[in-house]
């Protein structure tokens, strides 16, 4: 892209049609947002330690009740909530689609023999397993998928499950993303950053579509050398109460618990997130 291609662009673009998602799976990129994962200024990529260390607690007593489970982690992430439920005793399997945190996860799972399995691979695609007593889905990653593979997930992460498992997910909640698209835009200049190396111009620009319910984030990266444009593009869904019902109803689901956070662990998002805690049927 040029310049005049963002003065060019459409103002509201539709849901998902400049790129589903960010490109985790790039191998640069996925090193660059590693170290937002493992930082501890933000809670921009992943939350600071002292969080996760409180929400593992939680999850270790009040979903497991102390006792060691077997459980599949989605969009794990570098391993974070995973390593530390193993260090607990419980048997993990995380998926992810970064190859920079998958790595990180299974060294430091391999470094300390943990019972731990990555697997670098879409969520969207990859064969689950079966026989987990917990799944996990956190930090709002289920709103950035379109509803029909959001379901499919969920239908997934049903059939993974034993009779009697829980799925746990924290999804954002509706007026969280329509504040994401409402939002005003901004820019700013670095040297480096998340989406490139060299000096650049990031500009950022959000819109919300009322219809479909969906909040639009662009990135416009200009490269300060040369004023070559770079876009990425990601949207998120959001859902009422009562849709996170439908569809957790239509994925097998059922005693489902809305809760407001995973407790008092403070950090940046608590807000904009909930918690939901649903149950397979058992046998």
């Amino acid at each position: 892209m040029q310049i005049i291609d963002i003065v060019k662009r459409v103002t509201q673009p539709a849901p998902w049609s400049e790129g589903d998602k960010i490109p985790w799976n790039e191998p640069e990129f996925s090193e660059r947002m590693l170290c937002e994962h493992l930082s501890q200024d933000h809670d921009l990529a992943s939350r600071r330690f002292e969080t996760v260390d409180g929400h593992v607690k939680w999850i270790h007593d009040r979903v497991l009740n102390q006792k060691p489970a077997r459980i599949l982690d989605l969009g794990c992430g570098p391993g974070l909530y995973a390593n530390r439920l193993a260090r607990l005793g419980h048997s993990c399997v995380g998926i992810d689609y970064a190859p920079a945190s998958i790595r990180h996860a299974g060294e430091q799972a391999a470094r300390e023999q943990l019972s731990c399995e990555y697997v670098r691979e879409d969520i969207r695609e990859a064969d689950y397993g079966a026989g987990f007593d917990l799944v996990m889905f956190l930090y709002g990653e289920l709103n950035v998928f379109r509803p029909s593979d959001a379901v499919t997930i969920l239908k997934k992460a049903h059939a993974a499950l034993s009779p009697g498992g829980t799925l746990l997910i924290e999804p954002h909640r509706f007026v969280a993303v329509e504040q994401i698209g409402t939002q005003s835009p901004s820019w700013h200049t670095a040297e480096a950053g998340l989406f490139s190396e060299k000096p650049h111009l990031w500009l950022q620009e959000d819109s919300w579509n009322q219809t479909a319910g969906t909040a639009t984030t662009r990135w416009f990266i200009i490269d300060a050398a040369t004023g070559q444009v770079q876009r990425l593009a990601q949207t998120m869904q959001a859902y009422t109460d009562e849709a996170y019902r439908r569809m957790l109803a239509e994925a097998g689901f059922d005693g489902v618990e809305f809760l407001p956070s995973f407790g008092d662990f403070g950090g940046s998002f608590e807000d904009n997130l909930m918690v939901i805690v649903a149950q397979r049927a058992g046998a």
